[in-house]
């Protein structure tokens, strides 16, 4: 697949753009996200992606087309399951409900940086190093046992060592004042917990990134794709916090999808490096090759049944507390902005 200069310059253009619109929105008018509102952005992001995924298959074949939908897919998948540790974070930090959305929004400008980051390495090890398909794909069936091992709960969420070393050596004020950074206390500049916050969404991004990158090298090997399938998923990711609210609660069996789904990438990632070190054999066992239309049929039916079950076998339930549409946090936020969010 050739992608022009141009066609690199205009893609990062677009995108940066989308993201600088959405951080000043987010830092001028900060704001709890409400449900109509964020109904409207994820539709449109959902709804642009899809069209990029047509010109994408229109434009070059309906193979790099198909590896896309499977990477956006595959990467808005793993950002819903993260959203997991962020009501966590939030929670735990008690972020106001009116800051919420800035927090995820330096989150997710993060979280680009550093998968840019990977992409850009990634893609040189893999032309350098077809063995490298080896050890992503251990990774990978690694991750999915671990993920499937500690499903729910909150030990999801734990403090490591940057983030304690971090709480060790600067001291933060008891409260927040608003979204900033720091703020003067008795005359002297003193860091508020937001600083903890964002370590914490940070570090959690980077190893949200340890996962996500290999998996997507499992579907397609071009950059391009990689980059774009991304950055599409993690647009929508703050809006997506507040529009799924308490249902994320219910995606019980979200966990054990993903888990399948990073299993089997895992697995065909080390097909493809057998066949690319002149495996085809294993004893009288044919190594088989996986297409990416098995691929796309196989990521999409796992999470439509675990979705379907889930939903199943949650229905009737009280939504949960801790649902960042429903929870009531600590720290200063404006009256008018700590009212529950539209229904």
């Amino acid at each position: 697949m050739h992608v022009s200069l141009t066609v690199w310059i205009v893609t990062v253009a677009v995108l940066a753009a989308a993201v600088g619109l959405d951080l000043w929105h987010g830092i001028r008018y900060p704001h709890a996200i409400k449900t109509r509102e964020a109904a409207v952005w994820v539709t449109a992001i959902v709804a642009a992606s899809i069209l990029f995924g047509i010109g994408v298959w229109y434009f070059t074949s309906h193979r790099y087309g198909s590896e896309f939908f499977a990477g956006w897919i595959t990467e808005y998948s793993l950002s819903v399951d993260n959203l997991f540790v962020f009501v966590i974070i939030l929670t735990k930090l008690r972020v106001p409900r009116a800051y919420q959305s800035q927090v995820l929004l330096w989150g997710v400008v993060m979280a680009l940086v550093l998968r840019g980051i990977f992409i850009g390495v990634g893609s040189a090890v893999i032309n350098q190093f077809s063995w490298v398909f080896y050890i992503f794909g251990a990774f990978l069936v690694y991750t999915a046992v671990k993920l499937a091992a500690g499903h729910g709960g909150e030990e999801e969420f734990k403090e490591n060592r940057l983030l304690r070393r971090v709480r060790t050596a600067v001291k933060t004020t008891d409260d927040y004042d608003g979204a900033r950074l720091v703020t003067h206390v008795g005359g002297h500049r003193r860091f508020t917990p937001m600083l903890i916050v964002m370590v914490a969404i940070g570090s959690t991004d980077l190893l949200f990134a340890l996962d996500s990158i290999p998996a997507i090298f499992g579907l397609t090997k071009e950059p391009y794709i990689v980059f774009t399938a991304n950055a599409l998923a993690l647009l929508g990711l703050r809006q997506l916090y507040f529009l799924l609210g308490a249902l994320m609660e219910r995606l019980v069996h979200l966990s054990y999808g993903l888990s399948a789904i990073l299993a089997f990438i895992g697995v065909k990632m080390v097909f493809e490096a057998l066949h690319g070190s002149g495996v085809e054999h294993i004893g009288p066992v044919t190594v088989p090759t996986i297409g990416i239309a098995v691929s796309l049929g196989v990521i999409i039916g796992v999470l439509a049944i675990t979705t379907v079950t889930s939903l199943w076998s949650t229905r009737g339930e009280e939504p949960a507390q801790n649902a960042p549409a429903q929870t009531e946090l600590a720290g200063k936020a404006p009256a008018a902005e700590t009212e529950p969010l539209e229904k």
